[in-house]
């Protein structure tokens, strides 16, 4: 319980499963599959709330009114574009070859219901820096870490964010997925 409510994270996501334990909230996981989708001529920083809101509404469904739900979706940008999870190793070996030795954004959409009525929703972006990677650093790290389940194809607590990115403008958390520091601030607020 937090405040007397539930606290339910919509995310099967080990990071941000992590990143609640590290604030000291309690809670459960109640995951509902959902489809990723968003309008084409979306805003970019709308996307991962617009995910994250589906993901709430989701789970919402399987948890009583007094609820707490957190719903967070994290995208990847380069150029405007978002760049989502590799479908592949070749996928994965392609996105961080764009990668390398550019800027990107990490944007996490956060969703926050309270009841039915009640919503808080934002979006934290993080500016991230690469080296650049070779392609011997990129092939060791997708065959070492297999990073499938990532946006961009890395986290940026494995071995690639220890070697070959220096330095970010944001949230670390962010990043892993939850801008956990952002995240209980709002939850105090309510």
């Amino acid at each position: 319980m937090y405040k007397g409510q539930r606290v339910v994270l919509a995310s099967q996501s080990p990071r941000r499963r992590q990143l609640l334990e590290q604030a000291a909230i309690p809670f459960e996981v109640k995951v509902v599959e959902t489809a990723e989708t968003f309008p084409p001529d979306m805003h970019i920083p709308d996307v991962p709330v617009h995910i994250a809101r589906q993901k709430a509404a989701a789970v919402a469904v399987l948890c009583s009114p007094n609820d707490i739900i957190i719903a967070a979706d994290t995208v990847v940008v380069l150029d405007n574009t978002i760049i989502g999870k590799p479908k592949d190793r070749e996928d994965a070996v392609n996105i961080l070859s764009t990668l390398s030795g550019r800027i990107h954004q990490v944007m996490t959409g956060v969703v926050i219901k309270q009841d039915a009525d009640r919503e808080i929703s934002f979006v934290d972006i993080t500016e991230v820096h690469f080296k650049p990677l070779t392609r011997e650093q990129i092939i060791y790290y997708i065959d070492h870490y297999k990073p499938y389940d990532k946006a961009g194809a890395y986290g940026v607590q494995d071995w690639i964010g220890a070697v070959g990115i220096d330095r970010i403008n944001g949230c670390f958390y962010n990043v892993m997925g939850l801008p956990v520091s952002k995240v209980v601030e709002q939850l105090d607020t309510m």
